[in-house]
Order: C-alpha cells, then sequence, then structure tokens
C-alpha cells in the first residue's frame, strides 16, 4: 500500500492545471498576467500547498521590475527566472516528497517561499513551514513571515535591543513597521512609531508609547535621541538619521525609496555607510532570512495574542495584479494579502 505522503497528486491526479500569475518580461504591473500552468510537484523535502492566502512584498516589485539592475545577477539579466511573484504563504498541505516527515496532506502551514505564493498551488520546502495555529485565519498568517522576519531579526540580532532601551520605528504603519513596533515592546523597549495622521490611532494600538505624526512634528529634531532607530522608510538623510540617535546608538536600514539605475535604492544606503564609517553610532544593514524556529516563535506570540497581523486589504487570486499595484503606491496600511 503506497503512504499518501510520497503521492504527488493524491487527489484527483488529473488535475495537474492551475492559475497563476505569471511574468516573462521585466516591467511594471502590466508585465504580469492571469495565466493557467501546470501545476508544481514537490521534490522528496518539499510540500505542495493549496495556497489560501499570501502576501505582497518589497521584493516581489524589485523582481517584477527588475530595479535596482544589480538585481538582475541573480533574477535574470534579460528576463525573470522567477516567473511567479509572491513569497509569505499559508495554506493546506495537498502532498509532500518522500523524505517530508513533518507535515501530512491536509495540514494547515504557513511560512516564506522562495517564489512562487502567487498561485492556486505552491512548493515550499519542508524546513520554510510551520503548522498553522487555528486562532489565525490563512489571512493572518500569509502577513506574517517576510515582515515578521524582518522585525525580529533586525531588532533581536542586528539592533540587540534590550529592556529599557528607546526604540524608534520610522514607517511604523507599514508591514514591517507594524511588527517593529509590536516586538519592539515584546524585547522590553519603550517604543516611538513614526506615521502620517491617519494611522496614528493605529500604530497607537499596536502597544506604540509615543507616536510622532511626520506630518506635524520632526523626529530628527535632535531634541529626543533614541537608542536604536529601525528605519522602514529610509526617506531621512544621514545627518538626520545620527541626529536622532545617541552618540551609542544603532540604525538599522530596513527599507529604502524605491528608485531606478544601477543600483536603485541601495544608493543612498551606500551613502549611509559611508556617513556612519568614522561616526561612533553603529549602522546594521541585513536581508532577513527565513528560519524555522523564528518562524515557531512568531507562532507563539501571535497565538498568545502579544503581536498581530495588521492588513489592509484583502484581494482574489484573479485581482493579484491589482494587490501589487496598490502596494506599489506606498500607502498600504501593513499588509495587503491575495486569497485562493
Amino acid at each position: 500500500m503506497t503512504d499518501a505522503r510520497t503521492m504527488s497528486t493524491p487527489r484527483g491526479a488529473t488535475m495537474n492545471r492551475m492559475k497563476a500569475i505569471t511574468q516573462r518580461r521585466y516591467g511594471g504591473t502590466e508585465a504580469l498576467e492571469l495565466r493557467e500552468v501546470e501545476r508544481p510537484e514537490p521534490g522528496p523535502d518539499q510540500v505542495l500547498v493549496k495556497m489560501r492566502a499570501a502576501s505582497v512584498n518589497p521584493l516581489d516589485w524589485y523582481f517584477m521590475t527588475g530595479v535596482p539592475f544589480v538585481l538582475r545577477f541573480q533574477a535574470g539579466l534579460r528576463t525573470p527566472k522567477r516567473t511567479t511573484p509572491g513569497a509569505d504563504l499559508a495554506g493546506i498541505v495537498e502532498a509532500v516528497g518522500s523524505d517530508v516527515t513533518r507535515f501530512r496532506p491536509g495540514d494547515d502551514v504557513f511560512g516564506e517561499t522562495s517564489g512562487g505564493a502567487l498561485a492556486e498551488y505552491v512548493v515550499a520546502d519542508e524546513d520554510d513551514l510551520v503548522v498553522k495555529p487555528p486562532s489565525l485565519t490563512f489571512e493572518q498568517a500569509a502577513a506574517v513571515p517576510v515582515a515578521g522576519f524582518t522585525a525580529l531579526q533586525g531588532l533581536r540580532d542586528h539592533a540587540k535591543v534590550e529592556p529599557g532601551q528607546h526604540v524608534l520605528v520610522n514607517g511604523a504603519a507599514g508591514g514591517v513597521g507594524t511588527f517593529a513596533v509590536q516586538i519592539g515592546k515584546q524585547l522590553g523597549a519603550e517604543v516611538t512609531g513614526v506615521c502620517s495622521t491617519g494611522n496614528v490611532e493605529m500604530v497607537r494600538s499596536l502597544g506604540a508609547d509615543h507616536v510622532v505624526d511626520y506630518t506635524a512634528d520632526d523626529f530628527a529634531s535632535g531634541e529626543v535621541q533614541y537608542d536604536v532607530l529601525f528605519d522602514c522608510a529610509g526617506n531621512r538623510s544621514a545627518r538626520e538619521c545620527k541626529r536622532a540617535l545617541k552618540q551609542s546608538g544603532t540604525y538599522v536600514a530596513v527599507g529604502a525609496p524605491r528608485g531606478g539605475g544601477l543600483l536603485g535604492p541601495l544608493k543612498p544606503l551606500v551613502g549611509k555607510m559611508v556617513a556612519f564609517t568614522l561616526a561612533k553610532q553603529r549602522l546594521a544593514f541585513f536581508t532577513a532570512t527565513p528560519a524555522v524556529d523564528d518562524l515557531e516563535h512568531l507562532t507563539e506570540l501571535l497565538d498568545a495574542g502579544r503581536i498581530r497581523p495588521v492588513i489592509d486589504r484583502t484581494y482574489a487570486l484573479d485581482d493579484a495584479i491589482e494587490a501589487i499595484g496598490y502596494w506599489s503606491g506606498g500607502h498600504a496600511r501593513g499588509k495587503v494579502v491575495v486569497t485562493a
């Protein structure tokens, strides 16, 4: 008798087609299209997941546009190697590879994939997923991985936040920022969030001790200085960021304004790296990496109600291109989620 876990398509073997958002050239949302494609098959240590929800992240925009140009050395010089966007995923295990031991068909899971989440079925490595607790909806779970990893690893590992420190989150209403406010509080910090007028109450509801409305006040005036500046926006100069920090403070670069050319958003970061070289203050720049231990830690916090995802809008898979376009407008509040 065949073990169900080794079957690539345990339900409906003839149903090997699916809908997916696809991309065959670089560009804006006009480069994307909804098409019917072959359903993927899991490898020995992989899981096939029926997507119930996915979310949009900055990397989707960078891979879509091929900007900055240096990204193309990884993503494909002339045409994108990754033909379906989407990293954050929540869904139901459809099939597992022969070496998979942690999951069985029917399990509710979520995590981060290397791409392809904006489709009806997605293949993910076993070690990139965890079981979704019943307390989370699929939409909530899909909003967590990339943004949660970035906030957790940035504050805990790179800023090395300690209880009693004062953390400033610039861009506190965005996908990463909403998690950074909450994780900063979980690490015992006093947290100040920076956002626009319309998001002040939302950021305060996440537990921020103080909220700065950037349309009325300037966090970089130097009147208040912080131990950590966790910068999700990247819209202030190196001089302004240094002025906002204590002499022993840490600047954590998470986001940057989008731009074209060879370096794109990396260009202002290079300038900040140079400016911080001779300063006593420290600059930390990193790329968050999927880690099952970190995802399990985030799951514990979510299940206990100690942190929560913020979802701006939800779109159906058929409208996923519109979802990416809305996110690209730069005014999303929390996460943008796609469901199937």
